[in-house]
């Protein structure tokens, strides 16, 4: 039997669900079909659960390295393996169960099954090789993601050679480690797993880890990392891998030329599109090609997240399909990312927004920028968080904000007001207006950009 519907979603994650509700708030007929679970690799198997891990990963290694200075002693701490694994899903579970009772408040019809696109209008939606259903439509939103990249010749197993999905289920805690990319997987891996005391190695073929952060910021993690007993390998690529009985043999070379034995391979190095079957439109180096309504060569068919290429970011991938909805069914003209924000959230945690440093004179544009250490903040020494640090960089002559990029606890946190004053279009000078509520971290912010103009008072 086949059914009609104004719009249907390929794809269940932070683009799909949210587009799906949109619409349906727009009073439109919705389908969303999802493949695995909803919520996608956010929910399932990235941000959420590897939070929950991390969380636990913070308040392990606090107790263990610092308990003292909190004046707490420990004469046998330690942690069972199994249920920190097991706390993380039972987050995810949560959470899965409330997107699904988000579609059935919105009316949403939410298929489990694989959607294939015979044409521009009509999917069928399979299951263990068995039709469930067939969809005729007027709109298509593709919203299937990304999926981990493999390295030439070191294919995924599950258990010695690991993306960062199989990474969250290993049985066994692995000895020692080596993490193939620093960006934001991979140092969040690298963080967690040595917290609990897997050695690990941390290889990036850039010259710095978190490549796309300020270079003060790369800097800052590079030494809260090394003290924390994290090695780390920049400029350095993995040549070849080969599986042994002790686990995983790795070749070098850059930098750094050396042979590396370890139980377990995780590669974070990279995404590769995931295409429903039957889409046959433009790509861009295997992403899709939209236009600035989100539609991509096909007409009537749209595509918003991680498919449509970076940042592959889940809040960027929810900002771009609910504007490509918006496109369909209003008259208003769907927006683009501007500012957004980017964060990191290993400990010490990374947020940024807008331009680095380096991009900013590269623009040649004229700038200052103001500081602003933890160490000095009364909050942060009172919670025994001084590591970090605020820097804001400031265009002249109107005092605007370029970038923003904090190190340290709760930096995540703490760049919504930065990205509220940039998307504001705000100065300087309205951030220095602004009282800031003492003690906090989020003086900081006030701090540094007093001190772009030698207005702090406490540096």
């Amino acid at each position: 039997m086949t059914e009609w519907f104004d719009l249907v979603v390929i794809g269940g994650g932070p683009a799909g669900y949210a587009g799906a509700i949109r619409a349906a708030q727009l009073g439109k007929r919705v389908a969303c079909v999802e493949m695995e679970r909803a919520g996608g690799s956010c929910i399932n198997w990235g941000c959420i659960p590897t939070k929950s891990l991390l969380r636990n990963a913070e308040l392990y290694q606090l107790m263990r390295t610092r308990a003292t200075d909190f004046g707490m002693v420990f004469t046998d701490l330690s942690y069972d393996w199994a249920k920190v694994l097991g706390r993380s899903q039972k987050v995810v579970a949560q959470l899965v169960g409330g997107i699904e009772a988000l579609l059935k408040k919105n009316q949403v019809e939410y298929l489990h099954g694989e959607a294939s696109l015979i044409n521009e209008k009509t999917i069928v939606v399979t299951l263990g090789g068995e039709t469930v259903k067939l969809l005729n439509t007027r709109h298509v939103l593709v919203a299937t993601g990304v999926r981990p990249r493999e390295l030439v010749g070191m294919t995924f197993n599950g258990s010695t050679i690991v993306d960062s999905r199989q990474a969250l289920s290993l049985k066994k805690q692995p000895g020692t480690i080596v993490i193939i990319g620093g960006g934001a997987i991979g140092v969040e891996f690298a963080y967690f797993f040595n917290a609990y005391g897997t050695q690990v190695t941390l290889v990036e073929a850039m010259p710095q880890l978190v490549p796309l952060e300020d270079e003060e910021v790369s800097e800052a993690l590079r030494i809260s990392f090394t003290r924390q007993g994290i090695r780390i390998l920049t400029n350095t690529r993995v040549e070849s891998g080969n599986v042994t009985n002790q686990g995983i043999k790795l070749d070098l070379v850059g930098d750094t030329s050396d042979t590396l034995q370890a139980g377990v391979a995780l590669v974070a190095a990279g995404v590769a599109p995931v295409l429903p079957p039957g889409l046959n439109c433009e790509l861009d180096q295997g992403y899709i090609k939209v236009d600035d309504r989100y539609e991509t060569s096909v007409k009537g068919i749209c595509a918003a997240g991680d498919v449509i290429g970076p940042p592959w970011l889940a809040h960027v991938a929810s900002f771009e399909a609910i504007q490509a909805v918006e496109g369909m069914f209003t008259e208003g003209k769907p927006r683009q990312i501007g500012v957004f924000p980017n964060c990191t959230y290993c400990q010490p945690q990374i947020a940024s927004i807008g331009m680095t440093e380096k991009e900013v004179r590269n623009a040649r544009l004229p700038y200052r920028v103001g500081r602003f250490p933890f160490r000095i903040s009364g909050k942060a020494l009172a919670h025994g968080t001084p590591e970090g640090f605020v820097k804001i960089i400031i265009g002249e002559p109107e005092g605007e904000l370029l970038g923003a990029h904090i190190i340290g606890a709760e930096a995540t946190e703490m760049v919504a007001e930065l990205g509220v004053a940039m998307t504001l279009e705000a100065t300087y000078a309205e951030i220095e207006a602004t009282i800031h509520a003492h003690p906090t971290l989020s003086e900081a912010v006030h701090e540094a950009s007093s001190a772009a103009f030698g207005e702090a008072i406490y540096v």
